[in-house]
């Protein structure tokens, strides 16, 4: 009998809680995270808290788990009841924290993710200025992509006072978020 889309995506996360082989979890949490593109998957990702399974693994040391989670999240976000989820379980912290991660795809999600997130409500914090300063030196980034997305954040997302803010506090400390590796 072949199992429902229910049914095998509660393997996946059952699987997930319970195998301890790093690579099982991170072919699992991949496989959850393509799950998260397709609308048709968003009452059942919500309904088995996977919302959940992809912000609590997105303070894991794993950065492969990290990457997944946060792309799972970014496709998920487009949704606006996930989107509501995920601000309100204060979801916006870990995920400006992968801005500072040094795998550029990680960082890409996450500031798709904050672009995605971003409401009247949640600007503040979205565009807070230490992520403004961060997509200031992102557009600086020798990466087209990353460059490219951190100039639409700025300009899309960011008033001109913050953006201005942010460069003079950028000229008065070394301090920041480092730069992806390539």
């Amino acid at each position: 009998m072949e199992l429902g889309r229910l049914e095998y995506l509660q393997a996946l996360v059952t699987e997930f809680q319970v195998t301890d082989s790093p690579e099982a979890r991170e072919q699992v949490l991949a496989n959850l995270a393509n799950f998260a593109y397709d609308p048709k998957n968003y009452e059942y990702l919500r309904q088995l808290q996977v919302l959940d399974l992809f912000l609590d693994t997105l303070t894991e040391d794993n950065e492969t788990l990290m990457e997944f989670a946060i792309g799972g999240l970014c496709n998920l976000c487009l949704d606006k009841t996930n989107k509501d989820y995920v601000l309100e379980a204060n979801g916006v912290e870990p995920i400006i924290n992968c801005l500072s991660s040094s795998n550029e795809e990680t960082v890409m999600s996450a500031v798709t993710t904050l672009m995605y997130l971003t409401t009247p409500q949640s600007r503040q914090q979205t565009t807070a200025l230490p992520v403004v300063d961060c997509m200031l030196r992102f557009s600086l980034s020798a990466s087209r992509r990353l460059s490219n997305l951190a100039t639409v954040f700025l300009e899309d997302y960011c008033t001109p006072l913050q953006v201005e803010e942010a460069r003079n506090l950028s000229k008065h400390t070394a301090v920041g978020i480092p730069l992806p590796k390539d």
